[in-house]
């Protein structure tokens, strides 16, 4: 599969595509730029891999983590963080199927497979 092919199916920012599901979980690809809200998940971790651009994923009760690309963090289930791109930011997300992006099904952006 190419990512970036795939990436450039889109162009809205913080609304995940999904392009592949394995074992219950599923690969997304998003193009994010600016600031998300903060949320957490409180069942799940989720996983950040940056392909291009850069991202600093906010923590609360913590120091910021900064992204380049080939970098990956994962988030652990139930803490607090909110992603920020000053620039465009193209990133691969891994989590469990039907989780929402937001953490909270009612502001969660609606599952999209490309």
């Amino acid at each position: 599969m190419n990512l970036a092919e795939k990436l450039g199916t889109f162009s809205e920012h913080w609304a995940p595509r999904t392009v592949a599901e394995f074992n219950d979980l599923h690969v997304k690809v998003v193009r994010v730029h600016g600031e998300y809200i903060w949320h957490d998940h409180p069942d799940t971790d989720e996983v950040f891999l940056v392909l291009s651009g850069r991202l600093r994923i906010d923590l609360e009760h913590g120091a910021p983590v900064e992204l380049a690309p080939g970098e990956l963090f994962v988030v652990p289930r139930g803490r607090r963080h909110r992603p920020v791109a000053e620039e465009e930011c193209e990133l691969v997300l891994i989590e469990p199927a039907g989780v929402p992006n937001t953490g909270d099904a009612g502001t969660a952006s609606p599952e999209v497979w490309v």
